[in-house]
């Protein structure tokens, strides 16, 4: 990680377990719903080897975030209450799903409508 990359201050995750609030050393914040935090999992499972390989992740509205565990100094492994646990969210990832939130969300409502698939 470079010098000059934003670093964490904090990880929250709220009483319902929907939200995880991400502050950085800049000052930033982020406030990620758990769902866009599960389909957009940083995994194989779901990311593939290839951006072709891809998976839209349905049915995760109400998905909730279990834990976080840290890993190294660079990342957080979110547990899920749906049993996903294998993506590491590096902290430049979460930084940039934070940016990106409404596009990102609102790419995924658009691949689901394509697909047919319901949150």
């Amino acid at each position: 990680m470079a010098k000059s990359d934003p670093w964490p201050t904090e990880l929250k995750v709220d009483k319902d377990r929907r939200l995880l609030t991400v502050a950085f050393d800049d000052g930033a914040s982020f406030a990620l719903p758990a769902e866009l935090l599960r389909v957009m999992s940083p995994s194989a499972e779901v990311q593939g080897h290839s951006p072709e390989e891809r998976v839209t992740v349905p049915g995760k509205k109400a998905v909730r975030i279990l834990r976080l565990e840290p890993v190294g100094n660079y990342a957080a492994r979110i547990v899920f209450d749906d049993g996903h646990d294998t993506g590491l969210y590096a902290w430049t990832y979460l930084r940039e799903l934070g940016e990106h939130k409404e596009e990102r969300f609102q790419s995924y409502l658009a691949e689901l409508a394509a697909k047919r698939l319901s949150r």
